[in-house]
């Protein structure tokens, strides 16, 4: 063949989201595998949209469903044939799935595919299932309130109306069942077709023949069923309609349109295909969920695959130290980096990942050319990150993660890698105020993967450290890290603690005394404040000291929950001049202890102290 012919050969292309555009083998048919990875390219934008939107979008795919039951009623009064009548019964159809809206039974195909997968777990499925189903029944029920009070139907065709949803209700919950099943089966095939078909004329065929079948057998579609029985229960008057409707005749119907569309369309689908079904390159198996993962979800670790994870595969060794870094700005978090290596340094097996962090909107997420072009920008910008490794004698890495996601991944990360210490800053513009943006505080509701230490820097001199203590995990923490500061950077070390009363001081001290001697801190300078005010003291000693790093343990209540509460230690992180270090080791407290608090165990050590006291001088003899 001559050079020309090659260039004249077409080269299968493929979409932003990387799922094919073209046929391998035919360019304008493809094959199972290829409209598999459709299904899961629009998949990933769908699963991970958040409430607001997919609630918006059922809304407008239930509202949308007033239209089939609009017109089938209408003209079922109009004609006395049967398929004349269901002409336009797949008008509402048409409406949601050519102009993207939602709808329940259409994701019976792409969010299963994606769990199937084990790229999303089985509860994620389930919170999509659910804010879609009840987006849809909303704008069902504004659609019915909409013909019963709007004037919209004649007397005829409003009798029609009454007559589809009794008649639905009489019919055996077994029957609704099976035919609910095969509705279903339509749906989902539907959605499997549109994927399989390039050009919108064949989409509105498909879906226009496909819904016909609907009403022509006699089928049972769960959105057009609920309108139905709203519709009824407006027009009589009579609420105790509705528990009958749902139990007897929507329920029944629910579960046969979820069975169709997930065993009859999905997994047989799904066996169809091959090994190769999902031969994009961001989709490896090292990337998939766990077991535990799938099942579980965010009780157990993570609940969705990030789109973007360049790491590589880690091999753990159990005598190296390891932090975990995740960035969102490597120009401005190099001194972060630097902190991390000078800890890692102070270990016989230092390791250091910088893990840069890259929140995209989903839209941008979704394509693999917006991928390539984020993934080099962010390469090209650990350059120097890496230059910072190669001064210290740690083994460092770097990796890059792209996702609609920002805080959650590092807690992805964390629990996937296992790093002894979690490393990372806070302030505006950095990761950690993307905590609230997602609301997401897994610190509530899941025990920490592994120790966090989040930083407030401002220069990260390590030369004069002030660590206020009342015992506690998270106190052993900072007492940890103060340990290799004071190793590798030959740190001033102070130790404060606050008691409530002139009286306790003598308590206060030997508590303070102890705690140096059991953390290894025997050095350290000890400073017992009477004052009661923790806060005011903090402040106060920092500034007496001159201290450029004040360190803090995230308490009983916990750092996360107090971080976004705005509480003590945001005040202390504004006044002090210093950085400021907040320190959170995985414990077993509760919610409610994480949430509220509870009587600490540095509260219950103190007591002891005073014990102690009283009872010394209740020995002494009298005079």
């Amino acid at each position: 063949m001559s050079d020309d012919d090659d260039s004249a050969v077409e080269i299968p292309q493929r979409a932003e989201s990387g799922a094919p555009a073209y046929g391998t083998v035919m360019p304008d048919r493809f094959s199972s595998d290829e409209v598999f990875q459709r299904v899961v390219a629009d998949a990933d934008h769908e699963i991970t949209s958040g409430t607001r939107e997919l609630f918006f979008s059922a809304l407008a795919g239930g509202f949308s469903i007033t239209l089939t039951f609009l017109v089938y009623a209408s003209m079922s009064t109009k004609t006395e044939s049967d398929i004349v009548a269901a002409l336009l019964y797949p008008l509402g159809f048409i409406y949601i799935i050519i102009g993207g809206y939602q709808l329940y039974t259409e994701n019976t195909l792409p969010p299963v595919a994606l769990v199937l997968e084990r790229l999303s777990s089985v509860p994620t499925l389930l919170r999509h299932w659910v804010i879609v189903l009840a987006g849809n029944f909303a704008g069902g029920a504004l659609g019915a309130v909409a013909l019963a009070y709007g004037g919209v139907f004649d007397a005829q065709s409003a009798e029609m109306a009454i007559y589809f949803a009794e008649k639905g209700i009489e019919t055996p919950a077994t029957s609704l069942f099976f035919k609910g099943t095969f509705a279903g089966l339509v749906v989902a095939g539907v959605v499997w077709i549109n994927f399989a078909v390039r050009d919108t004329t064949s989409r509105l065929l498909v879906v226009y023949l496909a819904f016909l079948t609907v009403p022509l057998g006699n089928l049972f579609h769960v959105v057009v069923s609920f309108t139905e029985v709203v519709y009824l229960t407006l027009v009589l008057g009579d609420v105790g309609v509705i528990f009958p409707a749902m139990t007897q005749f929507v329920i029944p119907v629910l579960l046969g349109n979820t069975l169709g569309g997930v065993l009859l369309v999905t997994v047989v689908n799904y066996y169809q295909t091959s090994e190769r079904r999902l031969d994009i390159d961001r989709y490896e198996n090292t990337r998939r969920l766990s077991v535990r993962e799938w099942l579980l979800g965010s009780l157990s670790g993570r609940t969705y695959v990030p789109v973007v994870d360049t790491v590589e595969t880690i091999v753990r060794d159990e005598d190296s130290y390891r932090i975990l870094v995740p960035i969102a700005n490597p120009r401005t978090e190099s001194q972060l980096v630097e902190f991390a290596c000078a800890l890692a340094e102070t270990k016989e097996k230092g390791q250091v990942h910088v893990v840069h962090i890259v929140q995209a909107p989903q839209h941008v997420a979704d394509s693999s050319g917006h991928d390539d072009r984020i993934v080099g920008e962010s390469d090209r910008l650990l350059e120097d990150i890496r230059r910072i490794g190669d001064g210290y004698d740690v083994e460092f890495g770097t990796s890059t993660i792209v996702s609609p996601r920002s805080f959650e991944e590092i807690f992805d990360r964390a629990r996937r890698t296992r790093p002894d210490l979690v490393l990372m800053g806070w302030g505006q513009d950095q990761l950690w105020t993307s905590a609230r943006a997602e609301s997401h505080l897994d610190e509530l509701t899941n025990r920490l993967p592994t120790d966090f230490l989040v930083i407030k820097d401002r220069g990260l001199d390590p030369s004069r450290i002030l660590l206020p203590t009342a015992g506690g995990p998270d106190s052993d923490l900072s007492a940890e890290v103060a340990r290799m500061l004071e190793a590798g950077a030959d740190a001033e070390i102070t130790l404060l603690h606050v008691v409530d009363d002139p009286a306790d001081r003598a308590a206060g001290e030997a508590f303070l005394s102890d705690w140096a001697n059991d953390h290894g801190l025997d050095g350290a300078e000890i400073v017992v404040d009477d004052s009661g005010d923790v806060e005011r003291a903090i402040c106060r000693t920092a500034k007496d000291l001159e201290a450029t790093i004040v360190m803090m343990g995230a308490t009983e209540r916990g750092l996360l929950s107090r971080l976004v509460r705005d509480a003590l230690h945001i005040d202390v992180a504004r006044v002090v001049e210093g950085s400021v270090l907040l320190s959170e080791r995985p414990s077993e407290r509760t919610f409610t202890e994480r949430l509220f608090g509870a009587d600490s165990a540095e509260d219950r050590r103190l007591d002891e102290y005073r014990n102690r006291e009283e009872n010394a001088e209740a020995a002494e003899p009298r005079t």
